[in-house]
C-alpha cells in the first residue's frame, strides 16, 4: 500500500538513522524538489500533472518510488531496485550503451517517458510514470546516485558525524538536510526565494547527460579524507547541497515542461535532446 502521510521528524546532527536503508536526498530531500518544481511549472504542464495525479502534490509524487520499496512484490523488490541510481567512473561521461542489463535511472526515465508520450497507455500506467519521472530527475542530482562503481554510491564509505557512525550515501540523503531542523516545506520555501531568473535560464537544461556530468564533478569533491565529519563538513559543502536541491526542482520542471509542450514531443526523443554524450 502507498504510504501517504508525511511524518514531520525533527532530528539533531547527533542522532541520524544510520541503520536505515539509504534513499536518494531521503524523503524531505525529494519533497524539497518537487516543491520546487511545482512552482517552475508551465500552465499547460501543470494542467497535464493534474489531470494524471489530481490533488496530489509533485512533494507527494517524488517520494513514491521509495515508499514503494516496501512491497514485497518481486517488481519492487528486483526489478525497480536499479532505477535509482547510475554507475558513472570517474573521468568517463555516461552513455546509454553502459546501462546494465538489469537497467539504471537512465533506462527506467526513458522507459517512462515514453509511456507519458504514448497516447495510448492507461491512466493508471501514466501516473506511475509521472511518479517515477519526478522521483529520478532528484535522484541523478544526487551526487552518489551517480556512483564510481566501487563503494555502492559511498554506501560502504563510512563515517561519524558528530561522532554518530553512518555513511557518506545516508549523509546526503538526509543526514545534512535533516541537521538543518526544517519541514521540507520550509526548506524548499527558503531555497525557492534564492533561485533567481537567470538561474532559471542557466539551469533549465532537460539532458540527463548534463545533470550526471554536474553529479560526477560534486561527487569526486565530497569524499572526505578524515572519516570524523562535523560543522566544518557541514559548512563546506552546505552551499553546493543546497544547489542541487534547487537544480533538481528547476529540471523536474524543465523535463515536464517540455514534456507536455504543445506538439509531439516524440520528435524529439531521438535528438541529443535528453542525452549529452
Amino acid at each position: 500500500m502507498r504510504a501517504a502521510m508525511f511524518t514531520r521528524t525533527l532530528i539533531t546532527a547527533g542522532s541520524l538513522l544510520a541503520a536505515s536503508p539509504a534513499l536518494a536526498w531521503g524523503a524531505n530531500g525529494h519533497r524539497i524538489t518537487g516543491a520546487i518544481a511545482e512552482q517552475n511549472l508551465s500552465g499547460l504542464a501543470k494542467a497535464n500533472v493534474q489531470l494524471l495525479i489530481g490533488s496530489e502534490t509533485l512533494a507527494e509524487a517524488a517520494t513514491w518510488p521509495d515508499d514503494m520499496k516496501s512491497d514485497p512484490a518481486p517488481f519492487w523488490q528486483k526489478t525497480a531496485s536499479p532505477w535509482h541510481y547510475v554507475t558513472v567512473a570517474a573521468g568517463d561521461i555516461y552513455k546509454p550503451s553502459m546501462a546494465p542489463a538489469d537497467g539504471d535511472a537512465i533506462t527506467a526515465l526513458t522507459r517512462f517517458t515514453a509511456t507519458l508520450q504514448d497516447p495510448t497507455a492507461g491512466l493508471e500506467d501514466k501516473r506511475i510514470a509521472l511518479r517515477f519521472v519526478v522521483h529520478i530527475i532528484g535522484d541523478l542530482h544526487q551526487p552518489l546516485h551517480v556512483g564510481r562503481g566501487n563503494d555502492r554510491g559511498g554506501n560502504d564509505t563510512s563515517v561519524a558525524f558528530f561522532n554518530r557512525p553512518t555513511n557518506l550515501h545516508s549523509l546526503w540523503d538526509s543526514g545534512l538536510i535533516e541537521q538543518k531542523q526544517l519541514s521540507f516545506s520550509e526548506y524548499a520555501s527558503f531555497l525557492s526565494r534564492s533561485i533567481t531568473p537567470e538561474n532559471v535560464v542557466a539551469w533549465s537544461d532537460p539532458r540527463p547527460g548534463t545533470w550526471m556530468t554536474e553529479s560526477v564533478k560534486l561527487r569526486e569533491q565530497i569524499y572526505p579524507q578524515d572519516p570524523k565529519l562535523s560543522w566544518s563538513y557541514a559548512y563546506q559543502h552546505r552551499s553546493a547541497l543546497d544547489e542541487r536541491l534547487k537544480q533538481a526542482g528547476v529540471r523536474i520542471a524543465t523535463y515536464l515542461n517540455w514534456l507536455f509542450a504543445p506538439g509531439d514531443p516524440r520528435k524529439l526523443s531521438k535528438s541529443p535532446l535528453l542525452f549529452a554524450e
